[in-house]
């Protein structure tokens, strides 16, 4: 199927443990079929200059490599860049 290859990509930012992260996960649950969900673990030496900006603000997330909201999920605004995304890919 192509249109997972148009799908964005939802970059999560996170370390273990991190309950925020949990819980931002279960909020996007409903939306999951319309992205593609990356997550990378801040702690992780390859990863150094992300622990570096973020250590303090998990979870953050990047949607298509831009910035997009931290510390909890923004519904809405989730909502409106997800849906510009896909306007752009038909």
């Amino acid at each position: 199927c192509s249109a997972s290859a148009n799908k964005p990509v939802l970059t999560l930012f996170t370390k273990k443990p991190c309950p925020l992260c949990d819980e931002a996960k279960e909020v996007l649950e409903p939306y999951k079929r319309r992205f593609i969900l990356q997550e990378v673990d801040i702690t992780l030496p390859v990863n150094s200059a992300w622990y570096d900006k973020y250590k303090y603000d998990i979870p953050v997330f990047h949607l298509n490599g831009k910035f997009l909201m931290k510390h909890q999920v923004d519904i809405q605004k989730f909502e409106d860049q997800l849906m510009k995304l896909e306007l752009q890919n038909d």
